[in-house]
């Protein structure tokens, strides 16, 4: 019998992680199950033979963990401006084809949507993705790739919509991520709401450091501070800035410039689609 165990109704689980105590012992008493159902080390509570406790939170474990060593969930809340009044910088680049205004805003916001969808590690999770919208378009659009929707209320502007939304959210960690983000990556996601969870409230500012793409609470309130020189907005109200290497989550898209530049990274399929369809884009061949 292995000696780094102790006994729980008659199975055999580690005890709490001592310094220098190796991951496994190699010895197969220590095995309820088949051998890659070795109980983890770093915690106390028996497993059974799959290494599964009984209860729902056996979802979303950590690879090669037991079960209840599970990722952090967060929601995630995504605003969504009218169409009509969306992103009118970016008219020069449809003023010979103005139909495709409200498509080219609706292709950055499913790019945003869809990688926040898929942002899931071993250690953080995105459980639910919020989009605050009034218009129906968008409202369909995002409901289809598998978001939820809530309505623009009070209808004051984007801090109000977000906070609204992030009390609709379904996890005690809400981050409020902007919806122009086409060139994200679900890694980076992750890696940055990871690094937001020891901070209580974290920010990550846009590529000229002066805006926020992301501001992440875990177990607090949001308080988004969005507009004119929101990062210095967030980080005098005790956010902590996150210094991660995330180009595609810090390129929001304002300009014809800023949309060059998400497509020299990369951008998502939604929005590649789209730009087929324009005539001209700065930094397409």
């Amino acid at each position: 019998m292995c000696p780094r165990v102790r006994h729980f109704d008659g199975r055999r689980v580690p005890p709490p992680l001592t310094a220098g105590l190796p991951a496994a012992c190699g010895d197969d008493s220590c095995v309820t199950g088949p051998p890659l159902a070795r109980c983890d080390p770093h915690h106390d509570r028996p497993c059974d033979g799959a290494g599964r406790p009984p209860g729902p939170r056996a979802r979303r474990a950590a690879p090669g963990r037991c079960a209840h060593i599970v990722a952090v969930e967060w929601s995630v809340v995504v605003p969504a401006k009218r169409l009509a009044v969306a992103k009118t910088r970016l008219s020069p680049l449809t003023a010979t084809a103005p139909d495709l205004h409200a498509e080219l805003v609706l292709a950055l916001l499913a790019d945003t949507v869809t990688a926040a969808l898929g942002t899931a590690d071993a250690e953080v999770s995105v459980a639910d993705v919020v989009v605050v919208t009034d218009d129906v378009r968008a409202a369909a659009l995002v409901t289809g790739l598998g978001a939820r929707t809530v309505g623009d209320e009070p209808d004051r502007g984007l801090n109000p919509a977000l906070a609204h939304g992030a009390g609709a959210a379904r996890t005690a960690a809400v981050a409020a991520l902007s919806s122009d983000l086409p060139a994200l990556r679900p890694a980076e996601l992750a890696a940055a709401l990871r690094a937001a969870e020891g901070a209580g409230r974290a920010l990550v500012a846009d590529a000229a450091g002066t805006g926020t793409t992301l501001l992440a609470a875990r177990g607090g309130e949001l308080r988004p501070r969005f507009g004119a020189g929101s990062a210095a907005a967030h980080t005098a109200d005790g956010a902590l800035p996150l210094a991660g290497d995330w180009p595609g989550l810090r390129r929001d898209v304002d300009t014809a410039a800023d949309l060059a530049e998400a497509v020299r990274l990369g951008v998502g399929r939604h929005t590649a689609a789209l730009l087929l369809r324009l005539p001209a884009v700065p930094g397409r061949p």
